[in-house]
């Protein structure tokens, strides 16, 4: 197991996160779809979060995520969903006219522990082949 440190703290805190746009509209798809992951990786570099694995569906986000306990998975999905809907909102009007927000307040969040890694891993990076079936 591979383990990171802050000042203060040894940690291994991985958390599969999972939220979708207002009424799980379709909306996640083209070039948000591209955008949306150019900004997850440029706001999680910024906070010092590693993702371990993203799967953006047209109506719902996954994420596997490496964060430090003392910032917390709260403040991370918190700025992540904020951020990416303020930008995306601004570059593609067509999320302003059917959605109030883009995201629903509410999202899930489960501690990777019980499960071997490589094993969510997979169920999160399949999530595309699964829906074609």
């Amino acid at each position: 197991m591979k383990y990171k440190s802050n000042a203060n703290v040894i940690y291994s805190c991985k958390y599969h996160i999972v939220w979708c746009p207002k009424y799980r509209r379709k909306v996640i798809v083209g070039a948000v779809e591209a955008r949306l992951k150019e900004l997850v990786h440029q706001i999680c570099s910024e906070l010092c979060v590693e993702i371990i694995a993203m799967e953006l569906m047209p109506d719902h986000v996954h994420l596997i995520l490496d964060v430090d306990p003392q910032f917390g998975v709260h403040k991370v999905v918190k700025t992540i969903k904020g951020r990416t809907s303020f930008v995306l909102r601004s570059e593609f009007r067509n999320l302003t006219t059917k959605l109030p927000t883009l995201w629903t307040n509410s999202y899930f969040v489960s501690t990777v522990g019980g499960a071997p890694l490589e094993a969510i891993k997979q169920y999160v990076e399949n999530q595309k082949t699964s829906q074609r079936k």
